[in-house]
């Protein structure tokens, strides 16, 4: 029998921004598959009927939201320096979808998608509302079956909402998680019903801290609207993931 074949674990972050936000996961996965392969490195395929490369992804982002860090795994059959793997992979690489850095993990480590459970995400408003409503539960439907999911179970820290920028941190359960589009688009209908006058119930009001000069100068700049008219339907603009951190020992080790 013959012994098992070495791999080298290399984990790459990459961005996912521009026109190519609107890909699907799916979408993202076969384009940096491609990426690979045109960086000529010696990716470790599975065994069987169906041999594909062996890539794992961090979690994943849902279309129309970006990233600045986006992770995957990739493993090679051979060891090529972290610096020349990054100049072979940035070559091959478009520029919405662009591998940042390379760095070799240990072949047990967790996966990306577990160690890293908690995302932090910045979403830029059409325009500045005095306060922002967030739902105080959600009803999705998935498989046919309608779940109620509470953002307060997802959410890490505060809801920050500085001018027509809002930051927040959702952590990803074993259970489940909680889309970061889902959760605004329901904090900005709901602003939208209470501006329309309408009563709104079941929601926490987040109040707005004051705008930052450097900001409101930018968005002017950029022909943005400024402050909430009464007349005005709050949009989201877009929604970045910037960060993703890692969780408890306890939560990496149940999985």
């Amino acid at each position: 029998m013959s012994e098992p074949q070495q791999v080298f674990r290399l984990r790459l972050t990459f961005a996912k921004q521009g026109r190519l936000a609107m890909l699907s996961h799916l979408e993202v996965a076969r384009a940096l598959e491609r990426t690979v392969r045109r960086a000529g490195l010696p990716y470790a395929v599975s065994q069987g009927f169906s041999p594909h490369m062996l890539i794992a992804f961090g979690a994943a982002l849902p279309v129309g939201v970006g990233g600045t860090h986006e992770i995957a795994d990739v493993r090679l059959t051979h060891y090529v320096s972290a610096d020349k793997a990054l100049s072979a992979l940035q070559e091959a690489s478009v520029a919405d979808l662009m591998v940042k850095d390379c760095r070799y993990i240990e072949p047990k480590a967790a996966a990306a998608s577990v160690a890293f459970p908690v995302s932090t995400y910045r979403a830029l408003l059409s325009c500045t509302p005095a306060v922002l409503p967030l739902p105080d539960e959600i009803h999705v439907v998935r498989k046919k079956k309608e779940k109620v999911l509470h953002p307060a179970e997802f959410l890490v820290g505060d809801f920050q909402l500085t001018g027509a920028v809002a930051t927040f941190k959702l952590e990803a359960k074993p259970t489940g998680s909680l889309r970061p589009d889902l959760l605004l688009r329901e904090a900005v209908d709901n602003y939208n019903l209470a501006a329309s006058g309408e009563i709104v119930q079941g929601v926490t009001w987040v109040e707005n801290a004051v705008a930052p000069e450097a900001m409101i100068a930018k968005k002017a700049e950029r022909g943005l609207d400024l402050p909430c008219c009464d007349d005005d339907a709050l949009r989201i603009l877009n929604i970045t993931r910037i960060a993703q951190e890692q969780g408890s020992a306890l939560q990496v080790a149940r999985h």
